[in-house]
């Protein structure tokens, strides 16, 4: 099974578990909705990649692992869709939650797909108590704070913000964690995957203050400018455009040097390479490899 077709599985059954009969109808719609159709799903890609190349054993312990992951992604999204943040009306091309079922089903459903994300880890993870606890943990460090998106997002809330420091947090935790998700659902040492996971993570928020100047609404499936419209910190707004499109190579080269020693170090460069040029815009381009 492809790793694309056993995400979508992995996610239909987790998000089928939670929203039965005796769920509010319109907080289960709300829920799908946030979470199908799929988005690019890098975040679980990542950690089953890592997972397969540890030399991961147990497929239902993995993929609860990355099912967690973009169940806190979707999570974000919703959340940082809302009124009170960036007040987009679009996702992925389509109307976002509080925009299609309303502001309080919207906040209600990001809270839900929190939670179930730890759910999920519980559940999956049960045969393995010593993985279970190291997932468990790297999800709840990935969502909260100091360093995770709810920090993140807070960061925003500051009168003044290490670009860095505010993009690990944003985008970087989540990376980290389906980077070190994926080690400790393979039974390896999660510590030498984190630097790789913190690496990547801050390229693609690079790469989405990029296409946020440079793209269009078509190709990104949500508003652009909405870092000038709201004021955000951003490396297109310290760096130029180009100077952002730099960066964004030496962070992938970087992201590709930290990779751990392991058999599947050749697959995992040519996944950051191609991410990498797919996050462009088209008139830009890339030529780290």
């Amino acid at each position: 099974m492809d790793a694309t077709t056993r995400i979508e599985r992995a996610l239909a059954a987790s998000i089928a578990w939670a929203g039965g009969l005796d769920c509010p109808p319109l907080l289960a719609k709300a829920v799908r909705h946030a979470v199908f159709p799929k988005g690019s799903r890098v975040r679980p890609r990542l950690c089953l990649a890592v997972a397969s190349a540890c030399g991961a054993s147990n497929p239902a312990i993995v993929d609860g692992a990355a099912v967690a992951i973009e169940l806190l992604h979707c999570a974000s999204l919703v959340h940082d869709d809302l009124p009170c943040f960036d007040d987009a009306q679009t996702r992925r091309g389509r109307p976002s939650v509080h925009a299609a079922f309303g502001e309080p089903l919207a906040v209600l459903a990001g809270d839900a797909l929190i939670v179930l994300a730890f759910e999920t880890v519980a559940r999956t993870a049960a045969s393995a108590p010593a993985a279970m606890a190291g997932l468990l943990l790297t999800v709840g460090r990935a969502g909260g704070m100091p360093y995770g998106i709810a920090a993140g997002q807070a960061w925003e809330c500051e009168p003044a913000v290490d670009l860095a420091h505010y993009h690990r947090a944003k985008t970087g935790a989540l990376f980290i964690a389906a980077a070190a998700a994926g080690a400790i659902a393979a039974g390896a040492d999660a510590d030498p995957w984190r630097d790789f996971g913190d690496r990547l993570g801050q390229a693609y928020q690079v790469a989405d203050d990029i296409r946020d100047a440079a793209g269009s609404p078509e190709d990104i499936g949500k508003p652009i400018h909405q870092d000038a419209v709201h004021g955000r910190p951003s490396a297109v707004t310290r760096l130029g455009v180009f100077g952002a499109v730099s960066w964004l190579e030496q962070l992938v080269a970087e992201a590709a040097a930290a990779i751990p020693a392991c058999h599947g170090a050749g697959d995992l460069r040519c996944l950051i390479a191609s991410e990498a040029k797919r996050l462009l815009p088209k008139e830009l381009s890339l030529r780290a490899a």
